[in-house]
């Protein structure tokens, strides 16, 4: 205990003493009552005077001062206060001494204020009360929260640390959450600059199960922050310039204060020239001024501009600038449609990919150009009052059909590029921008192609002839075969009707099989006329005779037979045979009927005949 503590307590005591009232007590020699305060405290020591009994003494003291019970909560008065302890009284017969820390949620304590305590024993082994406002505060914490919170109450409370979205406050004793987003109106940045501080609060929500308490710093100025916008918003009106703080960048757009009331600049509204990022035009915490685009019936989203504040860039464009003049720009966006080229800042015009080259086949405007390049282009349409410009480049180069009649005439040899497939034909460039068709009729003379892809591959290069040139429309017909002689004319000699080639059966179909004759042509066979002699199935890649039984030049068709490769031989034969017979059984008639006529003398012409028959029989 400090010295500055015994004294207040010996005064203390004093004052007790002399607030006591007169007790009779008798002593042993007289018998006679005399006053507390002219008592003879010395002699009782030396138990000389009174017959009264020292406890009866203590008990008549005692009687002055307070019922103090332990483990109980009782008011006291604040009687000093330093930087690391308060002295309480709390009437009893010397004060207590608590920890200043147990007040640091009201560091505004002061001597004189009433504090409730806690006695947590009324004498230690160093004769010392030991106080504690902190338990005393705990224990009715809970109730004195759910009062706050009931009537809307503001409490003080002490940030003790930083947490996992937000911060620990010390809210009369209990633990209290405060949410990140509730510490402010606007983003905070950095939570560490409010620990150790006390803070006004407003409790927002209590739950009994788990014992959470959740605390508001922010609900207690959005009251004036509302009121100040009601007064901003009640002003507002479009058009109408105002300066702000920038609060919030993002991607796409900047949020700024307007004194209690956001609005949002959004991208495009920051400049008259594209930006890949706000950052680019604005930072945190700069002080910008604004004009007011729109905003909706309750006010509550505001759009805001920048770029308004100065004049449109396409009121400065070049009075005489018309459609064919030339113009220098840089390609600021590439899309697979086109590119936008900026030709001064803010004032852009678009080439289309199909401006780009003079080549049919489309591609992506990546193929031509990339961010970043300067180039130079053709105006081919201006609109001022829509603010529209398209640019083309290929301009700049000679159109190759302005001359396509004399470089590519009929009946010429060229080689091309194979660059696109369809089911009739093949599309070849023979340069940049002069494109040709090759139907899939004129690929080949032998072949049957079903799909150009069967013949050649794109990206390969195909000798073929000019047929048709059609400069209006940008029209080539072009053909492959036609570099050859028509075999057909020669085919129409060797394949003639009846004759018999021997070829190989390729595949199957559901009429019967495609046959590779000599000369790298092909025919059809029948399934009927594909039977064998041994009664077998022919197989594919099986080599047979075939009979040609049709011819058609026109259509490069021919149709073949195997069965009568064998079967018309065997009827021929069987047709001699009954021939033969047929005249054998007339010479028996005539016998038979000169038989009658016949003398003697035949007899032996007869039996020669007979013989004849005879052999003619068993053959």
């Amino acid at each position: 205990m400090t010295t500055e503590n015994i004294q207040n307590q010996v005064e203390a005591t004093a004052q007790a003493v002399e607030s006591t009232p007169a007790v009779e007590v008798k002593t042993r020699k007289s018998n006679a009552s005399v006053p507390v305060d002219q008592f003879d405290w010395d002699s009782f020591e030396k138990d000389a005077i009174y017959d009264l009994d020292k406890s009866q003494i203590e008990e008549s003291y005692n009687q002055t001062l307070s019922k103090v019970v332990e483990n109980e909560v009782v008011e006291g008065v604040v009687m000093a206060v330093n930087k690391r302890e308060v002295l309480v009284n709390i009437g009893y017969k010397s004060e207590g001494v608590i920890n200043i820390g147990e007040f640091r949620y009201n560091p505004d304590i002061k001597v004189g204020d009433k504090v409730e305590v806690y006695v947590e024993t009324t004498e230690d082994k160093k004769g010392q009360l030991i106080l504690s406002h902190r338990k005393a505060h705990s224990l009715r914490s809970w109730d004195m929260v759910n009062e706050a919170f009931e009537k809307d109450e503001i409490v003080k409370g002490y940030v003790k640390c930083r947490t996992k979205g937000g911060m620990i406050v010390d809210v009369f004793g209990i633990e209290a959450f405060l949410p990140g987003s509730q510490i402010d109106v606007k983003p905070i940045r950095d939570y560490d600059v409010y620990v150790n501080k006390t803070m006004d609060f407003k409790i927002v929500k209590i739950n009994h199960e788990f014992r959470n308490v959740v605390v508001s710093h922010k609900a207690l100025i959005e009251a004036e922050i509302e009121a100040q916008k009601a007064d901003i918003i009640g002003k507002l009106e479009k058009g109408q310039v105002l300066e702000g703080t920038v609060k919030n960048i993002t991607s796409y757009g900047v949020f700024v204060d307007l004194g209690g009331v956001d609005g949002l600049i959004h991208i495009t509204d920051l400049s008259w020239g594209r930006i890949n990022h706000p950052e680019e035009v604005v930072a945190l915490d700069q002080k910008i001024n604004v004009v007011i685009l729109d905003f909706d019936d309750t006010k509550k989203r505001i759009a805001l501009g920048l770029k308004q504040l100065n004049a449109h860039p396409w009121e400065a464009l070049d009075e005489n600038l018309k459609t064919g003049d030339v113009v220098k720009g840089k390609v600021v966006v590439l899309a697979d449609y086109g590119a936008f080229i900026e030709i001064q800042p803010g004032v852009e015009g678009l080439i289309h990919v199909s401006e780009m080259s003079w080549s049919l086949h489309l591609r992506s405007a990546q193929d031509f150009l990339k961010v970043g390049d300067e180039v130079e282009a053709v105006v081919l349409t201006l609109d001022r009052e829509e603010r529209k410009m398209s640019l083309g480049i290929k301009q700049l180069k000679e159109d190759p059909w302005a001359n396509i009649q004399n470089k590519y005439p009929v009946n010429y040899k060229h080689t091309a590029t194979v660059r696109n497939f369809t089911n009739f034909g093949v599309f070849v460039e023979l340069e940049e921008g002069v494109d040709g068709l090759v139907h899939i009729s004129d690929l080949s003379w032998t072949k049957k192609i079903k799909h150009p892809s069967e013949f050649t591959s794109i990206g390969d290069t195909l000798e073929v002839l000019v047929l048709e040139v059609d400069q209006e429309n940008r029209r080539l017909s072009l053909g492959h075969k036609q570099l050859e002689e028509n075999p057909w004319d020669v085919f129409e000699t060797v394949f003639t009707l009846g004759s018999i080639h021997e070829g190989t059966i390729v595949n199957f179909v559901d009429k019967g099989a495609t046959i590779a004759l000599p000369y790298g042509i092909e025919g059809f066979v029948t399934l009927k006329n594909l039977a064998k002699q041994d009664g077998s199935n022919a197989v594919a890649d099986e080599k047979l005779n075939f009979k040609v039984v049709e011819f058609n030049k026109s259509n490069k068709k021919i149709v073949l037979s195997h069965t009568k490769t064998w079967e018309e031989p065997k009827k021929e034969e069987v047709k001699e045979k009954n021939t033969e017979a047929d005249s054998t059984q007339k010479a028996v008639k005539k016998l038979k009927a000169n038989l009658e006529k016949t003398t003697l003398g035949d007899i032996s012409e007869l039996a020669d005949l007979k013989s004849k028959m005879e052999e003619a029989s068993r053959k």
